[in-house]
């Protein structure tokens, strides 16, 4: 999972069951489960299949990134782009598979603890993945799922505030309020990789609101104050997280979100109540908590809570539930 942890938010959910919780499998999408088993036997007909059966307004990034999650698919796409030299859907699984082969190459780690040959490796992979989502976004113009990738590549290469820029926005064009492409902004603008926290917290606010309430960008402000939180020391955390503005910006957001009346259906749905019941938690706010906790139906993503235990979430899930008597 060094992939997408390193880029930002991890896509793929883990399977399991332990102390009366679940790890979250596939998005609870049999779809997205026979298209990963597909990627894993080699099968380009059954992927191809799969991913032309879901329409991109309908939003393929899940289910592109499971198959760019996928061990293996290098070795096999090339072949499936030589068939089919005309379709950009070859390209466009070429390109989800060499992003996430260039994260898994760079790890985690923090950049000092990277070495130079796991860079060089990191980066020529990334410029790979760029040139095959490029040729996919020219076949198919009105397509998402090349420019989410692009956002992915883009802070990786480090290619500059105007250039991430203008990628973000060229996925909203095409999907509002596409919730991948406003949580990998989100990271284009934290501090760690840039920006600043007053950018962070600001963009994530200005998402919010911009909205339908009920909206699943409502999970943007949790996110926000969550890195805020992981990026101060032990006891200012604490400090941080519990002040009574942070709390009422916490409130807000759920209360456009995850506890409003017409909270969004569909994938990422599970994810948001983990976030919130996550944030919450931290700052204390208990009764909120548990109303959190409990609309994960004991279902734990594996973001947000590998940033407490990277080993293993649902551990910290069940502590964190524990806690709050949900």
């Amino acid at each position: 999972m060094a992939s997408l942890r390193s880029a930002g938010l991890s896509l793929k959910r883990w399977v399991g069951r332990s102390g009366g919780v679940q790890m979250e499998k596939d998005y609870g999408d049999p779809t997205v489960t026979r298209i990963r088993e597909a990627a894993q036997a080699g099968d380009w007909a059954g992927v191809r299949d799969g991913l032309g059966a879901y329409p991109e307004s309908g939003d393929r990034t899940w289910m592109l990134w499971t198959v760019g999650e996928t061990a293996g698919v290098e070795k096999w796409i090339h072949a499936a782009i030589a068939a089919e030299p005309d379709s950009a859907l070859p390209r466009l699984v070429a390109g989800a598979r060499y992003v996430n082969w260039g994260w898994e190459a760079r790890t985690g780690a923090r950049a000092k603890d990277v070495s130079r040959e796991q860079f060089e490796t990191f980066h020529e992979r990334l410029r790979k993945a760029e040139a095959w989502l490029y040729e996919a976004a020219e076949r198919e113009p009105e397509w998402i799922t090349p420019w989410y990738a692009l956002q992915v590549t883009g802070r990786g290469l480090e290619v500059g505030p105007e250039v991430a820029r203008r990628r973000f926005e060229a996925t909203v064009r095409r999907s509002p309020h596409h919730l991948g492409a406003h949580q990998q902004y989100l990271q284009q603008v934290c501090e760690k990789w840039g920006g600043s926290h007053e950018q962070m917290h600001a963009f994530a606010r200005e998402a919010m609101l911009g909205a339908p309430e009920g909206s699943l960008l409502g999970q943007l402000v949790a996110v926000a104050h969550i890195e805020h939180w992981l990026s101060l020391a032990s006891g200012p955390d604490s400090h941080y997280i519990q002040r009574s503005d942070v709390i009422g910006s916490l409130r807000e957001a759920a209360e456009r979100s995850v506890l409003h009346p017409d909270f969004a259906q569909g994938k990422g749905r599970v994810q948001v109540c983990n976030t919130f019941a996550m944030a919450f938690s931290l700052a204390g706010e208990t009764m909120t908590a548990r109303r959190c906790f409990e609309a994960t139906e004991r279902t734990v993503t594996e973001f947000p809570w590998y940033y407490i235990n990277g080993a293993n979430p649902a551990e910290a899930y069940r502590n964190h539930r524990s806690t709050v008597g949900a």
